[in-house]
């Protein structure tokens, strides 16, 4: 891959079409939309590297099997750029690490077997014409290391994962955004009740617009201008095995549906996955301790979310014990109804692209043009189902 490097300074620009607070992969997707719109941009990022905090202890999935249409059509918009990248993003080369094995979603009961066919049948009625019901025999006919008490599955072949950290690098490089690190946001200065700059550590740049894209600390950054984002952040880990013999290169993302315990390929091992429910919310961290217990509540085989429930190969590993791991932790930021901040906010000048809860990789090109999208008026606050103000109604959390 020919070697590209993002605009990354300690200097601040006096002056930007629009200040982007926050320097993960959300900011990097606003910055890459915003120079697709002829609007210059500058990121603003605390760390001493872009995309450390949240994008990289991300799984980097992605998959358009989701429960409402607006989220679907977001991500499917996201998958079309992340498969055409290098040459949208005018980076010939450019490698996202993307890797197109599907997801797998396995039913073990009657109940979720009726949910699934319902889901399924909304999903193709909303024009996701390629998600398909499988039998348990037919499955496992498919996937042979599924367990006997699969007794159905939801397979979409395009879904599938990339590297996160890549992505982010690639909005970056590819927005010629100055990208200034190690630097806080500390305020916001107004011209009446317009926006007017951005105060930071060093110094304060002038601009017409500024976005919250810091992740769990957009609501700290929204309270610099006076605004109360409705945000909870809640940690989530990820288990990393590399080496692992057993795991079948040519997987796709394999969930039990049940539980929610899931693992892919990774490292010629896997990446294993869980959300656990009714986690307790905390303040937002810069450093996020992880815990054994995750690591052995996905391979014990006496845990109710063992990944050996479905895939019995995992018993092995577990009774062996010779495997390494590793662990990383982050933190979700989650809105009331689990969708996005996307948009204009009741401080003129002022955006929001924020509360991705959990899917903030595979939301971030939809998500970050539509915002954009909302500051060149290009999208009516009416047109856009993601608005701060819009009315909040309770869903089932999507815990992938």
């Amino acid at each position: 891959m020919p070697t590209y490097h993002a605009q990354i300074t300690h200097d601040l620009p006096q002056n930007a079409d629009l200040v982007i607070a926050g320097g993960g992969i959300i900011g990097a997707a606003t910055a890459f939309f915003a120079a697709r719109a002829g609007l210059r941009a500058v990121v603003i990022e605390k760390r001493p590297l872009l995309a450390t905090l949240t994008t990289p202890n991300a799984t980097g999935a992605f998959r358009a099997q989701f429960d409402n249409a607006e989220e679907m059509a977001l991500v499917r918009e996201g998958i079309a750029l992340y498969t055409n990248f290098a040459e949208v993003a005018e980076l010939p080369g450019y490698d996202l690490g993307l890797a197109q094995q599907g997801y797998l979603w396995l039913a073990t009961t009657a109940e979720t077997v009726e949910r699934q066919r319902t889901l399924v049948e909304q999903q193709r009625a909303w024009g996701l014409d390629d998600v398909e019901l499988l039998s348990g025999n037919e499955a496992r006919v498919r996937f042979r290391y599924l367990a006997p008490e699969v007794m159905q599955a939801r397979y979409r072949a395009g879904d599938g994962w990339l590297d996160p950290r890549k992505l982010a690098m690639g909005y970056a490089i590819a927005s010629q955004a100055t990208c200034v690190t190690g630097t806080a946001v500390t305020g916001f200065t107004f011209s009446g009740e317009r926006i007017s700059g951005v105060q930071t550590t060093r110094g304060v740049i002038s601009c017409g617009v500024a976005v919250i894209a810091a992740g769990p600390f957009s609501q700290q950054v929204a309270r610099l201008a006076g605004l109360e984002l409705d945000l909870s952040f809640v940690r989530r880990m990820r288990m990393i095995m590399p080496e692992v013999a057993e795991v079948p290169a040519d997987a796709p993302m394999t969930i039990d549906e049940e539980t929610g315990a899931h693992w892919r390929p990774a490292l010629h091992g896997a990446n294993l996955l869980w959300t656990a429910p009714n986690m307790p919310p905390g303040p937002p961290l810069e450093d996020v301790t992880p815990s054994d217990d995750f690591a052995f509540g996905l391979l014990d085989p006496e845990s109710d979310h063992s990944v050996a429930r479905i895939s019995p190969f995992w018993r092995a590993v577990w009774e062996r014990n010779t495997d390494n791991w590793c662990l990383r932790a982050g933190q979700y930021s989650y809105t009331p109804d689990h969708r996005p901040y996307l948009g204009p906010t009741p401080i003129p000048g002022l955006f929001v692209n924020c509360g991705y809860s959990g899917h903030g990789i595979m939301g971030s090109a939809g998500g970050s043009r539509i915002v954009v999208d909302t500051i060149t008026g290009a999208l009516t606050p009416a047109d856009n189902p993601f608005r701060l103000d819009r009315p909040i109604v309770e869903r089932a959390l999507d815990v992938l």
